[in-house]
């Protein structure tokens, strides 16, 4: 259990788990109150990047804004995918009800287990995420749903980056909804209301 970390029992044995993965210098107690939004009910796992650029927690080491050290994504992500399974056994919930609901960075980390794993995740929502890693297969992820919240004018995930992520993970068999707003790169409100509205159509 490497990870720092919340737990939050769920109201309900079959409860999914809400995975919850904070942007770049975030903390776990970032999106608490959006898992509050989206699914009161939820187990939570909010989990806090291990990696640190100048004293910001990250889940995975950048060599620049938009370019990520693909070495050290693939370890972190395997790492996160073993956490999920340990936390899983130590805290008694399904590890195949886990939905990840993750911000920029944690967004990425996010996709980037779809992209690896078939089985890691029930369902995600990834706001303001970009392709994890392009030029690799994908595993089987029939079944799995997928969430992206996404702006517009976003400077750091322009809009060509969201519909290659949409059409990367359909083309695996997932079932994706895009939702956009005409804003940048924060989250808004309206984004996790979509979100919420989605998550209540299949959970």
């Amino acid at each position: 259990m490497d990870h720092k970390h919340i737990f939050k029992k769920g109201q309900k044995e079959e409860s999914n788990v809400l995975l919850l993965l904070h942007g770049t210098g975030g903390t776990e107690q970032d999106l608490l109150p959006i898992a509050e939004m989206i699914d009161p009910d939820a187990a939570v796992l909010s989990v806090r990047g291990n990696v640190s650029e100048n004293g910001m927690p990250r889940f995975f080491k950048r060599l620049r804004e938009g370019v990520f050290d693909e070495e050290d994504l693939v370890k972190r992500t395997t790492d996160l995918n073993t956490f999920l399974d340990a936390a899983s056994e130590e805290y008694g919930f399904r590890r195949d009800r886990v939905v990840a609901v993750g911000y920029s960075n944690g967004a990425n980390i996010a996709g980037s287990l779809l992209f690896h794993y078939s089985d890691s995740l029930h369902a995600a929502v990834l706001f303001h995420p970009m392709v994890p890693r392009r030029g690799i297969s994908l595993p089987e992820l029939k079944g799995r749903n997928v969430f992206i919240g996404a702006g517009k004018n976003d400077p750091i995930c322009p809009a060509s980056e969201t519909e290659d992520l949409a059409g990367l993970l359909k083309t695996s068999g997932a079932s994706v909804s895009i939702h956009w707003e005409n804003m940048g790169h924060q989250l808004t409100e309206g984004e996790v209301m979509a979100a919420k509205k989605w998550y209540e159509n299949f959970k």
